[in-house]
Protein backbone atom coordinates (compact mmCIF):
# COMPACT_ATOMS: atom_id res chain seq x y z
CA UNK A 1 0.00 0.00 0.00
CA UNK A 2 1.19 3.44 -0.93
CA UNK A 3 2.00 5.70 2.01
CA UNK A 4 -1.02 7.81 0.86
CA UNK A 5 -3.52 4.77 0.69
CA UNK A 6 -2.05 4.04 4.16
CA UNK A 7 -2.57 7.66 5.74
CA UNK A 8 -6.21 7.50 3.87
CA UNK A 9 -7.16 4.20 5.80
CA UNK A 10 -5.74 5.17 9.15
CA UNK A 11 -7.76 8.52 8.48
CA UNK A 12 -11.10 6.40 8.15
CA UNK A 13 -10.15 3.74 11.44
CA UNK A 14 -10.09 7.03 13.66
CA UNK A 15 -13.34 8.43 12.39
CA UNK A 16 -14.94 5.02 13.07
CA UNK A 17 -12.93 5.03 16.94
CA UNK A 18 -14.32 8.04 17.25
CA UNK A 19 -17.67 7.39 16.19
CA UNK A 20 -17.75 3.99 18.59
CA UNK A 21 -16.45 6.62 21.40
CA UNK A 22 -18.98 8.93 20.68
CA UNK A 23 -21.51 6.02 20.83
CA UNK A 24 -20.40 4.81 24.03
CA UNK A 25 -20.68 8.41 25.68
CA UNK A 26 -24.38 8.93 24.54
CA UNK A 27 -25.01 5.22 25.99
CA UNK A 28 -22.88 6.47 29.25
CA UNK A 29 -24.89 9.59 29.42
CA UNK A 30 -28.62 8.05 28.46
CA UNK A 31 -28.52 5.20 31.02
CA UNK A 32 -25.92 6.35 33.60
CA UNK A 33 -22.64 5.38 34.23
CA UNK A 34 -23.97 2.24 36.31
CA UNK A 35 -25.66 0.89 33.61
CA UNK A 36 -22.60 1.40 31.53
CA UNK A 37 -20.05 -0.85 33.79
CA UNK A 38 -22.98 -3.58 34.23
CA UNK A 39 -23.37 -4.20 30.80
CA UNK A 40 -20.07 -3.34 30.62
CA UNK A 41 -16.94 -6.22 30.75
CA UNK A 42 -14.16 -3.96 31.87
CA UNK A 43 -12.59 -2.95 28.56
CA UNK A 44 -14.06 -0.32 26.71
CA UNK A 45 -16.10 -2.01 24.61
CA UNK A 46 -19.35 -3.03 26.08
CA UNK A 47 -20.84 -6.19 26.42
CA UNK A 48 -24.66 -5.73 26.40
CA UNK A 49 -26.55 -9.14 27.73
CA UNK A 50 -29.28 -10.30 25.28
CA UNK A 51 -31.10 -12.21 27.90
CA UNK A 52 -31.99 -8.92 30.13
CA UNK A 53 -33.90 -5.93 29.30
CA UNK A 54 -32.03 -2.79 28.34
CA UNK A 55 -33.31 -0.26 30.97
CA UNK A 56 -35.02 3.29 29.82
CA UNK A 57 -36.38 1.53 27.00
CA UNK A 58 -39.91 1.18 26.67
CA UNK A 59 -41.50 -2.88 27.10
CA UNK A 60 -42.17 -4.25 23.62
CA UNK A 61 -45.67 -4.72 22.45
CA UNK A 62 -46.09 -7.62 20.31
CA UNK A 63 -49.12 -8.76 18.02
CA UNK A 64 -51.29 -12.08 19.97
CA UNK A 65 -53.49 -14.49 18.57
CA UNK A 66 -56.63 -15.54 20.12
CA UNK A 67 -55.76 -19.29 20.04
CA UNK A 68 -58.25 -19.88 17.28
CA UNK A 69 -57.57 -21.30 13.67
CA UNK A 70 -58.05 -18.60 11.61
CA UNK A 71 -57.50 -20.30 8.12
CA UNK A 72 -59.28 -24.01 8.48
CA UNK A 73 -60.60 -25.73 5.75
CA UNK A 74 -63.97 -25.51 5.11
CA UNK A 75 -66.34 -27.58 2.99
CA UNK A 76 -69.65 -27.49 1.01
CA UNK A 77 -71.44 -29.78 -0.74
CA UNK A 78 -73.90 -28.66 -3.74
CA UNK A 79 -77.09 -30.14 -4.79
CA UNK A 80 -75.30 -32.08 -8.01
CA UNK A 81 -72.45 -33.55 -5.25
CA UNK A 82 -70.13 -31.31 -6.14
CA UNK A 83 -67.27 -30.42 -3.37
CA UNK A 84 -66.45 -26.91 -2.58
CA UNK A 85 -63.31 -26.60 0.07
CA UNK A 86 -61.18 -23.66 0.78
CA UNK A 87 -58.58 -22.50 3.15
CA UNK A 88 -58.22 -18.24 3.39
CA UNK A 89 -54.92 -16.91 3.15
CA UNK A 90 -53.65 -13.27 3.42
CA UNK A 91 -51.94 -12.03 -0.04
CA UNK A 92 -52.76 -10.95 -3.49
CA UNK A 93 -53.05 -13.98 -5.72
CA UNK A 94 -54.95 -17.34 -5.05
CA UNK A 95 -54.89 -20.83 -6.67
CA UNK A 96 -58.21 -22.44 -7.41
CA UNK A 97 -58.52 -26.23 -9.24
CA UNK A 98 -60.88 -28.96 -10.19
CA UNK A 99 -59.86 -31.71 -8.98
CA UNK A 100 -61.56 -35.24 -10.86
CA UNK A 101 -61.01 -38.75 -9.12
CA UNK A 102 -60.10 -40.10 -12.67
CA UNK A 103 -56.71 -41.17 -13.52
CA UNK A 104 -54.38 -44.33 -14.96
CA UNK A 105 -55.60 -46.30 -12.55
CA UNK A 106 -59.53 -46.47 -14.05
CA UNK A 107 -58.45 -47.00 -17.66
CA UNK A 108 -58.89 -50.62 -17.76
CA UNK A 109 -61.81 -50.75 -20.12
CA UNK A 110 -60.24 -48.06 -22.15
CA UNK A 111 -56.91 -48.42 -24.18
CA UNK A 112 -54.13 -47.03 -21.57
CA UNK A 113 -53.17 -43.73 -22.35
CA UNK A 114 -56.39 -41.55 -21.96
CA UNK A 115 -55.74 -39.84 -19.08
CA UNK A 116 -51.92 -39.16 -20.52
CA UNK A 117 -54.25 -37.34 -23.59
CA UNK A 118 -56.67 -35.50 -21.41
CA UNK A 119 -53.51 -33.80 -19.47
CA UNK A 120 -51.86 -32.81 -22.88
CA UNK A 121 -55.39 -31.64 -24.20
CA UNK A 122 -56.19 -29.67 -21.00
CA UNK A 123 -56.77 -25.92 -21.87
CA UNK A 124 -57.29 -26.06 -25.33
CA UNK A 125 -60.20 -24.74 -27.39
CA UNK A 126 -63.44 -24.69 -25.38
CA UNK A 127 -66.81 -23.34 -26.02
CA UNK A 128 -65.61 -20.12 -24.73
CA UNK A 129 -62.41 -19.74 -26.21
CA UNK A 130 -61.59 -20.08 -29.55
CA UNK A 131 -57.86 -21.55 -28.95
CA UNK A 132 -54.98 -21.92 -25.88
CA UNK A 133 -53.76 -18.23 -26.33
CA UNK A 134 -57.15 -17.01 -25.63
CA UNK A 135 -57.27 -18.89 -22.69
CA UNK A 136 -53.76 -17.51 -21.29
CA UNK A 137 -54.36 -13.95 -22.51
CA UNK A 138 -57.36 -14.02 -20.62
CA UNK A 139 -55.30 -15.06 -17.37
CA UNK A 140 -53.03 -12.57 -18.17
CA UNK A 141 -55.37 -9.85 -17.38
CA UNK A 142 -55.34 -10.89 -13.79
CA UNK A 143 -51.86 -12.12 -13.91
CA UNK A 144 -52.52 -15.73 -14.05
CA UNK A 145 -51.33 -19.16 -14.68
CA UNK A 146 -52.70 -22.63 -15.95
CA UNK A 147 -51.68 -25.95 -15.36
CA UNK A 148 -52.99 -29.66 -15.62
CA UNK A 149 -51.22 -32.66 -14.23
CA UNK A 150 -52.39 -36.23 -13.89
CA UNK A 151 -51.47 -39.37 -11.45
CA UNK A 152 -53.06 -42.68 -11.09
CA UNK A 153 -55.58 -41.83 -9.38
CA UNK A 154 -56.16 -38.19 -9.66
CA UNK A 155 -56.95 -35.15 -12.78
CA UNK A 156 -56.26 -31.59 -11.48
CA UNK A 157 -56.53 -28.73 -13.49
CA UNK A 158 -55.50 -25.32 -11.46
CA UNK A 159 -55.26 -21.72 -12.13
CA UNK A 160 -53.24 -19.50 -9.87
CA UNK A 161 -54.18 -15.52 -10.52
CA UNK A 162 -55.19 -12.47 -8.81
CA UNK A 163 -58.27 -12.77 -6.01
CA UNK A 164 -60.38 -9.92 -7.89
CA UNK A 165 -60.31 -12.21 -10.88
CA UNK A 166 -61.65 -15.15 -9.05
CA UNK A 167 -64.67 -15.40 -11.36
CA UNK A 168 -63.05 -14.87 -14.27
CA UNK A 169 -61.01 -18.15 -13.24
CA UNK A 170 -63.88 -20.56 -12.07
CA UNK A 171 -65.23 -19.62 -15.25
CA UNK A 172 -62.25 -20.87 -17.29
CA UNK A 173 -62.23 -23.57 -15.33
CA UNK A 174 -65.37 -25.04 -15.49
CA UNK A 175 -65.21 -24.11 -19.65
CA UNK A 176 -61.77 -25.90 -19.40
CA UNK A 177 -63.23 -29.21 -17.83
CA UNK A 178 -66.34 -29.62 -18.80
CA UNK A 179 -66.71 -27.77 -22.39
CA UNK A 180 -63.38 -28.53 -24.28
CA UNK A 181 -63.86 -28.88 -28.20
CA UNK A 182 -61.39 -31.44 -28.72
CA UNK A 183 -60.77 -30.34 -32.28
CA UNK A 184 -59.16 -33.12 -34.61
CA UNK A 185 -55.81 -31.07 -35.19
CA UNK A 186 -55.83 -30.84 -31.33
CA UNK A 187 -55.77 -34.76 -30.95
CA UNK A 188 -53.05 -35.13 -33.73
CA UNK A 189 -50.78 -32.11 -31.84
CA UNK A 190 -51.31 -33.91 -28.88
CA UNK A 191 -50.16 -37.60 -30.44
CA UNK A 192 -47.14 -35.75 -31.35
CA UNK A 193 -46.54 -34.09 -28.30
CA UNK A 194 -46.91 -37.95 -26.64
CA UNK A 195 -45.02 -39.84 -29.04
CA UNK A 196 -42.14 -37.11 -28.26
CA UNK A 197 -42.29 -37.33 -24.48
CA UNK A 198 -42.08 -41.47 -24.57
CA UNK A 199 -39.00 -41.16 -26.59
CA UNK A 200 -37.24 -38.59 -24.36
CA UNK A 201 -38.50 -41.15 -21.56
CA UNK A 202 -36.80 -43.77 -23.03
CA UNK A 203 -33.65 -41.26 -23.69
CA UNK A 204 -33.10 -38.94 -20.92
CA UNK A 205 -30.35 -39.63 -18.30
CA UNK A 206 -32.88 -39.55 -15.22
CA UNK A 207 -33.94 -43.05 -15.00
CA UNK A 208 -36.39 -42.48 -11.94
CA UNK A 209 -39.81 -41.44 -14.17
CA UNK A 210 -39.01 -45.16 -15.90
CA UNK A 211 -38.35 -47.10 -12.81
CA UNK A 212 -41.55 -45.48 -10.70
CA UNK A 213 -43.58 -47.27 -14.23
CA UNK A 214 -41.52 -50.50 -13.87
CA UNK A 215 -42.02 -50.78 -9.84
CA UNK A 216 -46.11 -50.08 -10.22
CA UNK A 217 -46.19 -52.50 -13.34
CA UNK A 218 -44.34 -55.15 -11.15
CA UNK A 219 -46.20 -54.60 -7.94
CA UNK A 220 -49.74 -54.48 -9.46
CA UNK A 221 -49.29 -56.55 -12.17
CA UNK A 222 -52.51 -55.62 -15.06
CA UNK A 223 -54.61 -54.03 -12.45
CA UNK A 224 -55.44 -50.58 -10.87
CA UNK A 225 -52.22 -48.40 -9.87
CA UNK A 226 -50.73 -50.89 -12.14
CA UNK A 227 -51.42 -49.74 -15.46
CA UNK A 228 -49.04 -47.87 -17.44
CA UNK A 229 -49.26 -44.18 -15.88
CA UNK A 230 -47.66 -42.73 -19.57
CA UNK A 231 -49.66 -43.70 -23.17
CA UNK A 232 -48.18 -46.55 -24.46
CA UNK A 233 -46.77 -46.49 -28.20
CA UNK A 234 -49.19 -48.96 -29.83
CA UNK A 235 -51.97 -47.09 -28.29
CA UNK A 236 -51.35 -43.41 -29.37
CA UNK A 237 -53.18 -43.92 -32.51
CA UNK A 238 -56.12 -45.69 -30.97
CA UNK A 239 -57.08 -42.71 -29.06
CA UNK A 240 -59.31 -40.03 -30.72
CA UNK A 241 -62.56 -38.42 -29.96
CA UNK A 242 -64.69 -40.96 -29.19
CA UNK A 243 -63.01 -42.84 -26.93
CA UNK A 244 -62.50 -39.26 -24.81
CA UNK A 245 -65.92 -38.47 -24.84
CA UNK A 246 -66.88 -42.12 -23.44
CA UNK A 247 -64.36 -41.93 -20.73
CA UNK A 248 -65.06 -38.52 -19.74
CA UNK A 249 -68.84 -38.91 -20.04
CA UNK A 250 -68.41 -41.99 -17.23
CA UNK A 251 -65.56 -40.15 -15.07
CA UNK A 252 -66.21 -36.43 -14.93
CA UNK A 253 -69.15 -36.29 -12.82
CA UNK A 254 -69.82 -33.66 -10.17
CA UNK A 255 -69.57 -35.98 -7.59
CA UNK A 256 -66.49 -36.93 -8.50
CA UNK A 257 -64.77 -33.53 -8.64
CA UNK A 258 -64.19 -31.10 -6.11
CA UNK A 259 -63.61 -27.26 -6.70
CA UNK A 260 -60.82 -26.24 -4.45
CA UNK A 261 -59.53 -22.55 -3.49
CA UNK A 262 -56.23 -21.38 -1.50
CA UNK A 263 -56.25 -17.24 -0.72
CA UNK A 264 -60.31 -16.20 -1.17
CA UNK A 265 -63.21 -16.66 0.66
CA UNK A 266 -65.39 -19.65 0.84
CA UNK A 267 -68.85 -17.63 0.51
CA UNK A 268 -67.11 -16.15 -2.46
CA UNK A 269 -66.20 -19.27 -4.22
CA UNK A 270 -69.60 -21.80 -3.32
CA UNK A 271 -71.00 -18.47 -4.88
CA UNK A 272 -68.95 -18.87 -8.29
CA UNK A 273 -69.71 -22.59 -8.06
CA UNK A 274 -72.75 -22.64 -8.02
CA UNK A 275 -73.33 -19.78 -11.11
CA UNK A 276 -70.62 -22.16 -13.15
CA UNK A 277 -70.96 -25.17 -12.18
CA UNK A 278 -74.18 -26.09 -10.57
CA UNK A 279 -75.90 -26.44 -13.94
CA UNK A 280 -73.31 -26.78 -16.21
CA UNK A 281 -74.09 -29.38 -19.17
CA UNK A 282 -71.12 -31.50 -20.60
CA UNK A 283 -70.25 -31.39 -24.02
CA UNK A 284 -70.05 -34.89 -24.03
CA UNK A 285 -73.98 -35.36 -22.48
CA UNK A 286 -74.84 -37.13 -19.51
CA UNK A 287 -75.78 -40.47 -18.45
CA UNK A 288 -77.93 -41.92 -15.63
CA UNK A 289 -75.91 -44.64 -14.37
CA UNK A 290 -71.82 -44.31 -14.99
CA UNK A 291 -69.76 -46.97 -15.75
CA UNK A 292 -67.19 -46.69 -13.42
CA UNK A 293 -64.30 -48.93 -12.44
CA UNK A 294 -64.37 -49.67 -8.89
CA UNK A 295 -61.55 -52.04 -8.73
CA UNK A 296 -59.89 -52.71 -5.21
CA UNK A 297 -55.67 -52.50 -6.06
CA UNK A 298 -54.49 -56.04 -5.59
CA UNK A 299 -50.47 -56.35 -4.97
CA UNK A 300 -49.14 -59.05 -6.85
CA UNK A 301 -45.22 -58.93 -6.61
CA UNK A 302 -42.84 -59.23 -9.35
CA UNK A 303 -40.14 -58.30 -11.02
CA UNK A 304 -39.70 -56.19 -13.95
CA UNK A 305 -36.39 -55.92 -15.87
CA UNK A 306 -35.04 -53.68 -18.36
CA UNK A 307 -31.71 -53.56 -20.86
CA UNK A 308 -30.92 -50.53 -22.27
CA UNK A 309 -28.16 -49.06 -24.64
CA UNK A 310 -27.44 -45.89 -23.34
CA UNK A 311 -23.60 -45.74 -24.81
CA UNK A 312 -24.57 -42.95 -27.32
CA UNK A 313 -26.83 -40.48 -24.61
CA UNK A 314 -24.57 -38.22 -23.23
CA UNK A 315 -25.29 -34.29 -22.25
CA UNK A 316 -21.57 -33.08 -23.52
CA UNK A 317 -18.66 -34.49 -24.48
CA UNK A 318 -18.14 -36.65 -21.41
CA UNK A 319 -20.40 -39.96 -21.78
CA UNK A 320 -22.82 -40.75 -19.54
CA UNK A 321 -21.88 -43.81 -16.74
CA UNK A 322 -22.58 -47.32 -17.73
CA UNK A 323 -24.89 -47.45 -14.49
CA UNK A 324 -26.92 -50.20 -12.98
CA UNK A 325 -30.82 -48.50 -11.89
CA UNK A 326 -32.59 -50.94 -9.36
CA UNK A 327 -35.88 -50.24 -7.39
CA UNK A 328 -37.03 -52.46 -4.87
CA UNK A 329 -40.41 -51.89 -3.06
CA UNK A 330 -42.55 -52.86 -0.38
CA UNK A 331 -46.36 -52.82 0.02
CA UNK A 332 -47.43 -50.24 2.63
CA UNK A 333 -50.72 -48.62 3.89
CA UNK A 334 -53.19 -45.87 1.83
CA UNK A 335 -53.31 -42.78 2.92
CA UNK A 336 -56.75 -43.17 4.71
CA UNK A 337 -55.02 -45.52 7.34
CA UNK A 338 -53.54 -44.07 10.26
CA UNK A 339 -49.92 -46.06 9.71
CA UNK A 340 -49.93 -43.49 6.77
CA UNK A 341 -47.90 -40.72 9.35
CA UNK A 342 -45.37 -43.32 10.35
CA UNK A 343 -44.79 -44.58 7.02
CA UNK A 344 -44.18 -41.00 5.88
CA UNK A 345 -41.76 -40.06 8.75
CA UNK A 346 -40.26 -43.85 7.50
CA UNK A 347 -39.58 -42.16 4.42
CA UNK A 348 -37.99 -39.11 5.64
CA UNK A 349 -35.94 -40.83 7.85
CA UNK A 350 -34.30 -43.23 5.28
CA UNK A 351 -34.21 -39.97 2.65
CA UNK A 352 -30.91 -40.36 0.50
CA UNK A 353 -30.15 -38.78 -2.97
CA UNK A 354 -27.41 -38.54 -5.27
CA UNK A 355 -23.82 -38.30 -4.79
CA UNK A 356 -23.72 -35.09 -4.93
CA UNK A 357 -26.59 -33.81 -3.30
CA UNK A 358 -27.07 -32.48 0.55
CA UNK A 359 -29.61 -30.58 1.95
CA UNK A 360 -33.37 -30.18 1.69
CA UNK A 361 -36.20 -32.42 3.54
CA UNK A 362 -35.10 -35.98 2.65
CA UNK A 363 -31.92 -35.47 1.29
CA UNK A 364 -29.45 -34.37 4.38
CA UNK A 365 -26.41 -36.34 5.20
CA UNK A 366 -27.53 -37.64 8.19
CA UNK A 367 -30.42 -39.73 6.44
CA UNK A 368 -29.75 -43.22 6.30
CA UNK A 369 -29.58 -44.22 3.19
CA UNK A 370 -26.65 -41.34 2.87
CA UNK A 371 -24.91 -42.54 5.86
CA UNK A 372 -25.32 -46.21 5.33
CA UNK A 373 -24.91 -46.24 1.72
CA UNK A 374 -23.64 -43.19 -0.37
CA UNK A 375 -21.03 -42.73 2.35
CA UNK A 376 -20.01 -46.37 2.86
CA UNK A 377 -20.28 -47.91 -0.45
CA UNK A 378 -18.06 -45.54 -2.74
CA UNK A 379 -19.92 -47.62 -5.96
CA UNK A 380 -23.49 -46.53 -5.14
CA UNK A 381 -24.14 -43.33 -7.32
CA UNK A 382 -27.56 -42.77 -6.09
CA UNK A 383 -29.67 -44.28 -3.04
CA UNK A 384 -33.36 -42.55 -2.76
CA UNK A 385 -36.28 -43.46 -0.57
CA UNK A 386 -39.62 -43.16 -1.80
CA UNK A 387 -43.77 -43.42 -0.58
CA UNK A 388 -46.16 -43.79 -3.08
CA UNK A 389 -49.44 -43.64 -1.34
CA UNK A 390 -52.87 -44.39 -2.59
CA UNK A 391 -56.63 -44.72 -1.47
CA UNK A 392 -56.73 -48.57 -1.37
CA UNK A 393 -52.68 -49.16 -1.24
CA UNK A 394 -49.09 -48.06 -1.19
CA UNK A 395 -45.27 -48.59 -1.85
CA UNK A 396 -42.79 -47.64 -0.28
CA UNK A 397 -39.51 -48.09 -2.33
CA UNK A 398 -35.38 -47.33 -2.50
CA UNK A 399 -34.08 -45.98 -5.78
CA UNK A 400 -30.41 -47.32 -6.11
CA UNK A 401 -27.83 -46.48 -9.01
CA UNK A 402 -23.99 -48.29 -9.02
CA UNK A 403 -21.95 -48.95 -11.30
CA UNK A 404 -22.81 -51.72 -13.53
CA UNK A 405 -19.82 -54.49 -12.66
CA UNK A 406 -21.35 -54.35 -9.30
CA UNK A 407 -24.43 -56.79 -8.54
CA UNK A 408 -24.93 -55.98 -5.07
CA UNK A 409 -26.87 -52.92 -5.12
CA UNK A 410 -29.93 -54.95 -3.90
CA UNK A 411 -28.16 -56.72 -1.15
CA UNK A 412 -27.40 -53.01 0.40
CA UNK A 413 -31.03 -51.83 -0.46
CA UNK A 414 -32.38 -55.34 1.58
CA UNK A 415 -30.11 -54.20 4.32
CA UNK A 416 -31.37 -51.13 4.71
CA UNK A 417 -35.25 -52.28 4.23
CA UNK A 418 -34.75 -54.80 7.18
CA UNK A 419 -32.78 -52.33 9.18
CA UNK A 420 -35.56 -50.58 10.69
CA UNK A 421 -37.74 -53.54 11.39
CA UNK A 422 -34.77 -55.48 13.15
CA UNK A 423 -33.34 -52.97 15.52
CA UNK A 424 -36.54 -51.69 16.53
CA UNK A 425 -35.84 -47.73 16.36
CA UNK A 426 -37.88 -45.07 15.16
Amino acid sequence: ISSYGFEHCFHHLLLIKNMFKGTLLCFSQRFGIAAYRKYSSGSRYPNISLSEPLPGIPKPLFASGDGLEKYETRITTLENGLKVASQNKFGQFCTVGILVNSGSRHEAKYPSGVAHFIEKLAFSSTAQYGSKDEILLTLEKHGGICDCQTSRDTTMYAVSAEVKGLDTVVSLLSDAVLQPRLLDDEIEMTRMAVRFELEDLNMRPDPEPLLTEMIHAAAYRGNTVGLPRFCPVDNVDKIDKNVLHNYLRNYYRPERMVLAGVGIEHEQLVECARKYLLGAKPVWGTTAVANVDLSVAQYTGGIVKMEKDMSDVSLGPTPIPELTHIMIGLESCSFLEDDFIPLAVLNMMMGGGGSFSAGGPGKGMFTRLYLNVLNRHHWMYNATAYHHSYEDSGLLCIHASGCAYIITDHMVLQAQLRAPACSGEV
